[in-house]
């Protein structure tokens, strides 16, 4: 069955991007009907396979959990607003360590993060001017992971196991203020045998180290919450920057941690298991709440929507699921899938309505999600020649540029960050009159 031909008369799509200097781009334009079209056709690109076209029924994407229904509307309805799509490469970043894959991006007052290979290097988000480089000359902590922040300070997680924290201090530089776990916390424990446990044969550690590369760190409420390789998830305090609780959290690496504002802990791994934590409200501990089982290979990256009540996973079978909280169970359960991407998901990044997901097919789609629950893929950012490692946006209040613009920050294993200019804007339909 051929649905190319019908795809391209009910979406039109011109999505080839334009890098430019200057910054008073003209844009390329797409016009799409809001939450009744599918990702769109890129006839713009002749380099294109089908794998990482647009189309929202390619081979692949018929492969990938076909037993999970797509949320993406196909039929087009005359009395839906029209959305006005535009974007574009506005600049291209390369860190210092140009030859190191991009690992790692975040978003903190008006400044973006940006990690190659060990550094990190800070650039404001107003006029991309380079403000800070930090952990440069220390390559013997591997690649940074992951990037976090808890009002002045910021926590970054490392290939060597460790997890760094940051002061800010006046002038935006970064000033090394300890690592965890601290020495303070090492000496109150180590001469306990119950605080040891055994990493491998005739190996033990103690319980408040990763005895792998962490992966992922979020902050939250006073708590700091890191993943690692090792299987677990531990959970430090973020005045004492001591280690609280660790939890054996899956039987494989644990590759992504997303944290809700009530507290509820996400963990993705590569056993394909997403698992849900929670405290008691009479208990000291987090406990397994629920298992989350659709995808059918390792989990990368799990989003959050605002509010806490959608989470977004994507994993290397190229989906990402949809899950939606149950309020009989308290807990999440899958709705759908957001298919078009022709190889693993690896990152995912939520902003408002606008989800984010970046691919090893070398591209970043832009999701937008409609009243009914249903989404429409806004178009597809290409323009990386390796797989799409981080990506974060930012809206008009904390750094767009209003009016609908929203900032799009991409990071490849090329090496390269690139900064997109995406517009969307409404307009009616006019009817006919009869």
């Amino acid at each position: 069955m051929k649905l190319r031909p019908w795809l391209s008369a009910t979406c039109s799509s011109r999505t080839s991007t334009v890098s430019v200097p200057q910054p008073q781009p003209t844009y390329q334009k797409r016009h799409v009907v809001s939450d009744a079209s599918s990702s769109s056709d890129n006839h713009g690109s002749s380099s294109s396979s089908d794998t990482c076209s647009t189309s929202l029924h390619s081979n692949l994407s018929l492969q990938t959990l076909p037993s999970v229904p797509s949320l993406q509307k196909l039929i087009s309805q005359l009395d839906a607003p029209t959305l006005s799509v535009s974007h574009l490469c506005f600049t291209t970043l390369t860190p210092s360590l140009s030859s190191l894959q991009i690992t790692c991006l975040a978003v903190h007052h008006n400044r973006l993060y940006t990690a190659s290979g060990h550094e990190i290097n800070v650039y404001d988000l107003s006029d991309f001017s380079h403000l800070d480089s930090f952990n440069a000359h220390d390559a013997s902590s591997g690649s940074v992971k992951s990037v976090s922040f808890s009002d002045s300070k910021v926590f970054t997680a490392h290939q060597d196991c460790k997890i760094k924290v940051w002061e800010i201090i006046p002038g935006k530089r970064h000033k090394l203020l300890a690592m965890l776990p601290t020495v303070n916390d090492r000496l109150l424990r180590f001469a306990l045998p119950k605080n040891y446990v055994t990493i491998r044969r005739h190996v033990k550690r103690l319980w408040i180290q990763h005895a792998d590369a962490v992966t992922g760190i979020a902050v939250n409420d006073g708590l700091v919450y890191s993943v690692s390789w090792d299987k677990s998830l531990k959970i430090w305090r973020d005045s004492s920057l001591r280690c609280v609780e660790s939890v054996k959290a899956h039987e494989d690496a644990v590759s992504a941690v997303a944290v809700a504002k009530d507290g509820t802990i996400y963990t993705g791994s590569a056993d394909r298991r997403i698992r849900v934590w929670a405290k008691p409200q009479d208990g000291k501990c987090h406990v397994l709440v629920a298992t989350l089982e659709k995808h059918k290979s390792a989990v990368n990256a799990l989003a959050l929507n605002d509010d806490g009540s959608v989470l977004f996973s994507g994993a290397c079978d190229r989906s990402i699921l949809v899950w939606e909280r149950e309020d009989s169970a308290n807990h999440m359960a899958v709705t759908g899938a957001l298919r078009g991407h022709g190889k693993a998901i690896l990152c995912l990044f939520n902003v408002g309505d606008l989800l984010l997901s970046g691919s090893a097919d070398w591209t970043v789609r832009m999701w937008r999600r409609g009243e009914d629950g249903t989404y429409c893929c806004l178009g597809v950012l290409e323009g990386h020649v390796k797989p799409v490692k981080a990506v974060v946006a930012v809206t008009g209040e904390s750094g767009g540029d209003g009016d609908g613009v929203v900032k799009v920050v991409s990071g490849s294993l090329d090496g390269v960050v690139k900064v997109w200019h995406v517009s969307v804007s409404e307009a009616m339909k006019e009817r006919k009159m009869l």
